[in-house]
């Protein structure tokens, strides 16, 4: 990336973007960008055996905050339940309102398909939100902006029909990345999947393919899927 962008990174929890497209985020970060989070729930269900799951919540938030605090960004998180993000346009409202008031010309989400409900729902909020955002006669208390490129992030749980498309190097914002991420008690912690350790790898593998030192992988809606070209 050479110009200075605006990146807001949305996902169903706390630690979503943070893992999958935290090292896009602290290169844009390291190179004058703005990095915005959004998480649509803080993922609260993941609490530690015996943990209260409201105490849990709000370590989430301040989780999400502290990352994004290290990378000079600022970090939001709506007011919805993990596991039961309702399918609604109040959702998808609240989501745009966002859009609007970041006014990203990036903004990354999940891929459509995996094993997450959460994850898939938020997938298609975003692209309805994108939507609403850039539309005028959506009158809301901003005004419009519709988000050029939109990118779907590489994500252990929504593997499914996952294709790399664009390698990002990201070699610039690994080392702030690699201390941002250590904020998120799960990343590190978690009995159920070794997070840091993974995405840590996954961008060693990715940078090899691409034939530089750290990349992150993504893909883009099908409707962008054109090279054009000229001799």
């Amino acid at each position: 990336m050479e110009q200075k962008h605006t990146i807001l990174a949305i996902g169903a929890h706390v630690g979503d973007m943070e893992l999958t497209a935290g090292m896009l985020l602290a290169a844009c970060a390291r190179q004058g960008g703005t990095v915005v989070t959004l998480a649509l729930t803080a993922g609260e269900k993941g609490a530690p055996a015996g943990a209260d799951t409201a105490a849990y919540r709000a370590q989430k938030v301040a989780e999400a905050e502290e990352f994004a605090r290290r990378l000079g960004g600022t970090a939001r998180v709506l007011d919805y339940a993990d596991g039961l993000l309702p399918d609604t346009d109040e959702v998808r409202f609240a989501v745009c309102d966002q859009i609007r008031s970041v006014r990203p010309d990036i903004i990354i989400t999940h891929h459509g398909a995996g094993m997450h409900k959460d994850h898939m729902l938020c997938h298609r909020i975003v692209e309805d939100a994108r939507f609403y955002a850039g539309v005028a006669g959506f009158v809301r208390s901003q005004p419009a902006h519709f988000a050029r490129t939109l990118y779907f992030a590489e994500n252990w749980e929504d593997a499914t029909d996952f294709r790399p498309q664009v390698y990002m190097d990201v070699s610039d914002g690994y080392e702030l990345w690699k201390q941002a991420i250590t904020a998120h008690w799960f990343a590190q912690h978690s009995t159920s999947f070794p997070y840091m350790e993974y995405y840590d790898a996954l961008s060693r593998v990715r940078g090899i393919e691409a034939r530089t030192r750290r990349a992150e992988c993504f893909m883009i809606p099908a409707e962008n899927r054109r090279l054009v070209t000229s001799l």
